[in-house]
């Protein structure tokens, strides 16, 4: 039994890891693009300084995945406690918002505590996002916070996404919301209140931990670009921009559901194209800035729901570990832009995305003038953020049923189009994995 893995993230590296112990399989190519494995998971140096796509943490309410990553990172990894904050009027609200509404202005304080405990939306049958924020936390938390955070985020309209979303947000604790006002210190969202990272490297470290457990059977190909999939006498054949050529009983996808089209040498049903034309996602940029001085404090990440400042999220990595800082003083921090395709912010330049990064830094107060920056870097990745629109789960069903029935396997947050954290991801992985050994011995 041979299979090939198109492509080299999290999914592709973590399913070959677990697909690998079966004595059935012989060999398992993994095809990626890039010149090093990792997708969303790899990391960055520059001066010195490790940083990630977005800030990634390790946490997990799946034990099983938790401990696997605590146990492969081994030594290489440390217990931090989570410091979120969100800045709203010159002030640091304690994540999640809930649960700090003693922090805000006094009129915002009780505008957001009287609607959540006199809620008139509580009965409501919530068919979209917004209706799903308004029955859950009423209109003060929603209009104040969550609706434009979410829609700078999303750059779509809430009540056109779908509330599958919703499963990640827990139901505050009446009691917790009615402490917190009072000036109590609550913690919400306990799974996440600590979480592990990497002591070095970046979060690309487990990735690299997850490779150097693979056998002899793995081959993994980086630069190695899939250009073409067809079935040729019931055997898969791939080639890539390298001139490899692969031929396997088993073919895996983790490419993005819409890359995977394009490569594919099939007559694809005019309907299931239509689909994935209309799948949403979002790209992302990041900036890695290297500051003199710190006005950010303890305060890990710093979410900004203003729209006026092009980042929605500020992240401090020195406090992600003692090699995530610089040998002097300085401060490194990463802001998260996310984007459209052909929108506004798609079609600005590297010293436009800058200047506005530096302005909303000095609006904030996180930088109190440009000379206050040492260097700075930025990058953008098309595919970051999975977008649940109201048709979403009709349109990926009819791509999921098809490529299942052309007997390609999908896998990842792309591969599958969901929005996967990476513990789900090798979840997923691990689930699929156990999927294949089961036909193999029904086959045998």
């Amino acid at each position: 039994m041979k299979i090939g893995i198109i492509g080299g993230g999290l999914s592709g590296i973590s399913l070959a890891y677990f697909l690998q112990k079966n004595d059935r399989i012989d060999r398992i190519d993994i095809l990626e693009k890039e010149n090093e494995p990792g997708g969303l998971c790899r990391s960055f140096k520059l001066n010195g300084l490790f940083h990630d796509i977005g800030p990634h943490i390790i946490f997990s309410r799946d034990r099983d995945v938790l401990d696997l990553m605590i146990n492969l990172l081994g030594d290489n990894q440390s217990k931090i406690k989570r410091s979120n904050k969100i800045y709203y009027k010159n002030k640091f609200i304690k994540y999640p918002f809930e649960n700090d509404l003693f922090a805000l202005p006094e009129d915002d304080r009780d505008y957001c505590l009287n609607t959540f405990l006199h809620n008139p939306h509580k009965n409501l049958n919530a068919d979209n996002l917004l209706q799903f924020f308004l029955k859950t936390f009423g209109d003060g938390i929603t209009n104040i916070y969550l609706r434009p955070y979410n829609e700078k985020i999303w750059k779509y309209d809430l009540t056109l996404m779908d509330t599958l979303m919703a499963d990640r947000i827990p139901q505050p604790p009446r009691e917790d919301v009615i402490k917190g006002a009072a000036g109590a210190s609550i913690e919400g969202y306990a799974h996440q209140l600590y979480f592990y990272y990497p002591q070095n490297g970046g979060i690309n470290s487990l990735v690299k931990a997850f490779v150097n457990q693979l056998n002899d059977k793995v081959n993994l190909r980086v630069n190695h670009r899939v250009k073409s999939l067809q079935m040729i006498d019931n055997k898969w054949k791939m080639e890539t921009n390298s001139g490899f050529e692969g031929v396997y009983d088993l073919v895996v996808s983790t490419m993005p559901v819409q890359s995977l089209m394009e490569v594919y040498q099939s007559d694809i049903p005019r309907k299931i194209r239509i689909s994935a034309d209309r799948l949403k996602y979002n790209s992302i940029i990041i900036t890695l800035i290297n500051v003199k001085k710190d006005n950010i404090g303890g305060n890990l990440a710093v979410m900004i729901p203003d729209k006026a400042i092009i980042f929605h999220r500020v992240s401090k990595l020195n406090l992600l570990g003692s090699s995530y800082g610089t040998k002097d003083d300085s401060t490194n921090l990463m802001t998260e832009i996310t984007y459209a395709k052909d929108s506004q912010i798609d079609k600005m330049n590297k010293r436009e995305i800058e200047e506005r990064i530096i302005e909303g830094l000095k609006v904030t107060g996180f930088i109190d003038n440009q000379e206050d920056i040492n260097f700075m870097d930025t990058k953008k990745f098309e595919f970051a953020y999975v977008i649940y629109d109201l048709g979403y789960k009709k349109n990926m069903s009819l791509i999921r049923n098809y490529f299942d029935s052309q007997g390609i396997q999908l896998c990842g947050r792309f591969g599958e189009f969901e929005y996967l954290n990476m513990d789900a991801v090798i979840r997923h992985a691990r689930d699929l994995s156990e999927k294949i050994e089961y036909s193999l011995k029904r086959a045998q």
